[in-house]
């Protein structure tokens, strides 16, 4: 197990939330049993994204169990509509360097956080990420694996080096290696998303250090309005976007690959949609996974401001009350 540094004897557990009041108290439960970290100081940060304020009868029920488990907890109501805006305010008011993400849809088995620690720890890295699986609800049979697949994140075996970084969701970073230690998370991101994305984009370019946590799994529970192929068309569209959106927002812009993106999309969209028009016949489900890599490819190809799709913040709730679709809580950009 990780010895804690003499100047960094605690860990702050940030979990950002908005309309999600069961999932939350599922998520706060977990943490509540997460397994004896003696030596180190523990806080929990909740912030609230809702108008409402509709979790913090949670948190305040559930307090007395986060505080017998060792936890100090804050609960904190941040009124502008965004994922970076919330997240953000919870790097502001953590009381420790390190600080670990967990979505309010997620779950961690209790060696979560020790095993978090503990790959950072021994890997020396900036930012360590693990393992996200997905839980579907019951939707139609060929949907099934290709929603669990998008809301899962597998990885190596092992605990390693990574070239690159993950979601935010289910990670630990290091506040003093952070860009901006009190603003990190890039609020032009708000309600479109990839607002991690963007800001591990900018770590690497500083050399930033990334690991992986092999052992550190949390469980992603996917409520019945994601676990539709409407659903899952439009988040993967917008995932495409991601790499062309991140690579125009670098300072300069990465022109070279910008265009490289685009190409590889283009080549995606037609293959992968020719793919998926003829599985549909034979295997209705291997169809919708090439649909998906196609649509994930013309993300790539129509990235630009009039292509978005805003799914957090008054933008998410406009698209609920049209659709029915649950876009607005925060969750780690998959």
């Amino acid at each position: 197990m990780v010895e804690p540094n003499p100047e960094q004897m605690g860990v702050s557990v940030i979990i950002p939330t908005m309309r999600r009041p069961d999932s939350l108290a599922r998520a706060l439960r977990s943490i509540s049993m997460q397994a004896s970290l003696e030596a180190w100081e523990k806080e929990v940060i909740v912030i609230d994204n809702d108008a409402d304020r509709s979790a913090e009868m949670i948190v305040r029920e559930l307090k007395p169990i986060l505080e017998n488990a060792g936890l100090s907890v804050c609960y904190t109501h941040e009124p502008r509509p965004g994922v970076a805006q919330a997240r953000n305010h919870g790097v502001a008011l953590a009381r420790f360097d390190l600080l670990a993400f967990l979505d309010d849809d997620q779950e961690a088995p209790k060696e979560w956080l020790r095993a978090l620690l503990d790959a950072a720890e021994t890997l020396k890295a900036d930012a360590t990420f693990g393992r996200v699986i997905g839980v579907a609800p019951s939707p139609a049979a060929h949907l099934k694996s290709a929603i669990e697949a998008f809301f899962s994140r597998l990885g190596p075996a092992t605990t390693q080096l990574i070239p690159q970084g993950h979601g935010c969701g289910n990670s630990l970073l290091r506040k003093a290696s952070l860009p901006d230690p009190q603003t990190p998370f890039a609020p032009m991101r708000d309600h479109t998303g990839g607002e991690d994305d963007y800001l591990f984009a900018t770590m690497q370019d500083r050399g930033a250090i990334f690991g992986w946590a092999a052992q550190a799994s949390v469980f992603e529970h996917i409520p019945p309005a994601r676990a539709t192929l409407r659903y899952l068309i439009a988040r993967n569209f917008s995932y495409g976007q991601g790499p062309c959106s991140t690579a125009a927002a670098r300072t300069p812009p990465d022109w070279p690959g910008l265009v490289g993106w685009m190409t590889i999309g283009f080549g995606q969209g037609i293959v992968y949609g020719t793919g998926a028009l003829l599985a549909w016949p034979f295997s209705r489900a291997r169809s919708v996974h090439l649909l998906i890599r196609a649509v994930r490819g013309w993300g790539k190809v129509f990235w630009g401001k009039p292509f978005k799709i805003e799914f957090y913040g008054r933008a998410a709730q406009r698209w609920e009350n049209r659709t029915g679709a649950d876009f607005g809580p925060l969750s780690a950009e998959k």
